[in-house]
């Protein structure tokens, strides 16, 4: 095991993608194509930038916590993670929403 030495909570941003990409691949490795593609990421970020973070380790990126903002008046108890995503486009945020609906979280394994 590295030695940890620096920890950074940052913004995700679109130039972290390809480390996201590969850091989501080594989290999930049983659904290696499960990964978010570069739009998703570009449309959580144009929708809430505050929301996508990332934790980098000694300089690389570990992991990241992705989220929206919702109304969440507009769904029931019981919805699907599809029916709140608004099908992965994300449309469902709201500014003025009032629940932080978690869309990812996920930690490297090493």
């Amino acid at each position: 095991m590295t030695k940890i030495e620096n920890v950074e909570l940052e913004f995700l941003t679109l130039p972290d993608y390809e480390a996201l990409k590969e850091a989501m691949i080594e989290a999930y490795p049983s659904m290696p194509e499960a990964y978010w593609k570069e739009m998703h990421i570009q449309a959580l970020i144009d929708k809430f930038p505050e929301g996508q973070v990332k934790i980098v380790v000694n300089g690389e990126l570990a992991g990241c916590a992705l989220a929206i903002i919702v109304d969440y008046d507009r769904f029931e108890a019981r919805h699907t993670y599809r029916e709140v995503t608004a099908g992965y486009t994300f449309n469902t945020h709201k500014d003025s929403g009032d629940v932080l609906y978690g869309i990812d979280v996920f930690i490297k394994p090493e």
